[in-house]
């Protein structure tokens, strides 16, 4: 066999191989039909419970003595239920709360004679969320009905005793919105802000046929635990 021949023939077989190689590498990969990457997100389903607490601050205006308004402000705690139903993005939700509040304040009302006061005493609202899911943060607006009991109180400055007191429960509405977070397993965290709105009441107040209204903003954070519905979905 000539060596030669032989020897050539190789190294044209190296070349073919090497020129193979180069154009293998260029043919990008296969591209399968129908395949695509599963990823988890949080899910806002389910039934949930939590307890809130924040602070609260408003005007309470009386008809009588003319041009009184009281500067009511307070903490205000309390337990919240709920259940959110999430479609895509959009989780859709009820929410009713029960708080005390501590909201009051005075003013004096006849200088030197009497003291008027508006209380707080306790607040509940019920109302529908409807908010948009990036994952596990959801903004939401929330809106609906609220009821609480309002007291008003004339004190004599003289003796320090109360010419009159009424409270009345009250109902209302509210409106507002806020930000919740999905920090750990079924558990989340929130900050809204709330409107309240108890409207106005005959109060009565001796000596004065006095109408009384009550008006607060709250700002507020909660800490809820999702009993039910899955943790996550995949999409």
């Amino acid at each position: 066999m000539n060596l030669k021949f032989f020897g050539t023939g190789l190294a044209a077989l190296a070349l073919l191989a090497s020129s193979f190689s180069a154009r293998a590498a260029d043919i990008p990969p296969p591209v399968y039909k129908g395949v695509r990457s599963v990823v988890a997100y949080y899910n806002w389903t389910g039934f949930y419970a939590g307890f809130n607490a924040g602070y609260g601050w408003g005007t309470s205006n009386w008809s009588d003595p003319p041009g009184t308004s009281v500067k009511p402000k307070g903490a205000l705690f309390g337990g919240t239920l709920g259940y959110n139903y999430q479609v895509g993005s959009l989780v859709y939700g009820l929410e009713g709360d029960f708080d005390w509040s501590g909201v009051k304040g005075t003013t004096t009302c006849v200088p030197a004679l009497v003291r008027c006061e508006a209380d707080n005493q306790w607040l509940a609202t019920f109302r529908g969320r409807i908010g948009y899911a990036f994952d596990r943060w959801l903004p939401y607006i929330t809106g609906g009905g609220a009821y609480g009991n309002v007291k008003a109180t004339a004190t004599d400055l003289i003796t320090g005793f109360d010419l009159a007191s009424t409270s009345k429960s009250r109902l209302g509405w509210t409106f507002g919105g806020g930000l919740e977070y999905a920090f750990i397993g079924n558990w989340t965290a929130k900050i809204e802000y709330l409107y309240v709105d108890l409207g106005s009441f005959d109060a009565g107040v001796a000596p004065f046929a006095t109408n009384v209204s009550f008006k607060e903003n709250i700002v507020r954070a909660g800490l809820n635990y999702k009993f039910s519905g899955p943790i996550f979905s995949r999409y």
